[in-house]
């Protein structure tokens, strides 16, 4: 078959830095059995093409107009260029995540009569007023969105968590976490027991990942356990704050931040972690919690996205901003070394069952059903596989 894939981006030509791992590994799985087009959204990329991973990768770059109407009607056009450039004849695209990469793709693939198959796989499907963040802001595109998911012919969800909201519009939606690959994320749950504690945390420093709390749970813990450090490994989108809010806590010598890391610069640290630690207000999956559950880490962290369907035999779930409720978990694993380990062979079992391999196999056999499928029948009558 010949698949066209529209990501947001995370599909850096090095395959190293600013990437998104588990888009890469279904990338070169699918591309080891179909040709595969990508086309990047994303806007901090100059217009450009190359190979990676045995598929084509076209970035459309930063498109400038004057509304987001007019911004989707150039960038439709964009689209369609880009699939014709590369020789047409796509059996089927398949868009992460609703808007705006579900939205253009249901737009081409109606112009191209092929069946579109729409992963969410962000905020799409909330609004938090409180970090102005999600999709579901305005009744214009709440919507975009409702609109999207009912034209798709096909659509998937990545945890529980953001699935039962959107069977509202979509029965039949699939669940399908985006798994890791574990030969990259691999390792033994043993870890050495006592001082000095270390937790990892993974993820972009921005509102929505919630570091304040993290941070003041990390303060109340220290209160207790004072040999502990968290790494923190992620682009800094806040300037500065959250670093300055370590200093305030008196904590700056027991965090430790590396900004952006390479995949085989982020395992060591999941390596020697005894916790992997969340403090998001939204996940729609947490591709870090099963990077770091497949090294055999467990998790301590809020109830959403893939942690909430995890806990409690495989994650330990607290409630979202309560530093407290966190601080409570990690202490508590800290000082409990069976537990620890009961947590972190269920993440890793649970890590591996969901790995790229069952994921690829998963949107493989959609792919093919939807294909092969009358025309007249691909929508939102479609069942699960």
């Amino acid at each position: 078959m010949k698949i066209g894939l529209i990501v947001p981006g995370g599909v850096d030509r090095s395959g190293r830095m600013f990437v998104i791992p588990v888009l890469l590994a279904l990338i070169g799985r699918l591309a080891s059995r179909h040709e595969v087009v990508v086309v990047s959204l994303d806007p901090n990329t100059e217009p450009s093409e190359y190979e990676l991973l045995g598929a084509r990768v076209v970035t459309l770059g930063s498109i400038k107009a004057r509304n987001r109407l007019s911004w989707t009607a150039v960038t439709l056009g964009k689209l369609m260029s880009a699939l014709r450039a590369a020789g047409g004849g796509f059996d089927l695209l398949h868009a992460f995540w609703v808007f705006p990469q579900g939205t253009l793709a249901v737009a081409a693939g109606g112009l191209l009569r092929r069946p579109v198959v729409v992963s969410i796989g962000g905020g799409e499907l909330v609004w938090l007023p409180t970090v102005r963040y999600g999709g579901m802001r305005t009744l214009r595109s709440r919507i975009t969105m409702s609109a999207t998911l009912r034209s798709a012919s096909a659509v998937s969800a990545p945890s529980l968590y953001v699935m039962r909201p959107a069977t509202r519009v979509r029965p039949d939606i699939q669940w399908l976490p985006t798994g890791v690959d574990t030969t990259i994320f691999r390792g033994s749950i043993k870890r050495t027991c006592g001082a000095p504690w270390r937790l990892v945390h993974v993820a972009g420093l921005n509102e929505v990942k919630n570091q304040e709390t993290l941070l003041r749970a990390v303060r109340q813990v220290a209160d207790v356990c004072p040999n502990i450090v968290l790494d923190c490994i992620g682009v800094d989108a806040l300037n500065g704050r959250v670093q300055a809010l370590a200093r305030d806590l008196g904590i700056a010598d027991r965090v430790r931040f590396h900004g952006v890391l390479t995949v085989d610069e982020i395992v060591p640290f999941y390596d020697k972690a005894h916790l992997f630690v969340q403090s998001s207000l939204h996940e729609s999956m947490g591709a870090a919690v099963l990077e770091a559950s497949a090294v055999g880490v467990p998790t301590v962290g809020t109830n959403v996205g893939i942690v909430a369907e995890m806990a409690p035999r495989a994650a330990f779930a607290v409630p979202v901003s309560d530093p407290g409720a966190l601080a409570k978990g990690i202490l508590g694993l800290l000082e409990n070394s069976q537990r620890r380990e009961a947590l972190a062979l269920a993440a890793q079992d649970f890590a591996r069952t969901y790995s790229a391999d069952w994921t690829v196999a998963q949107f493989d056999e959609l792919y093919r059903r939807l294909v092969h499928m009358p025309p007249s029948r691909r929508g939102p009558e479609l069942t699960t596989i």
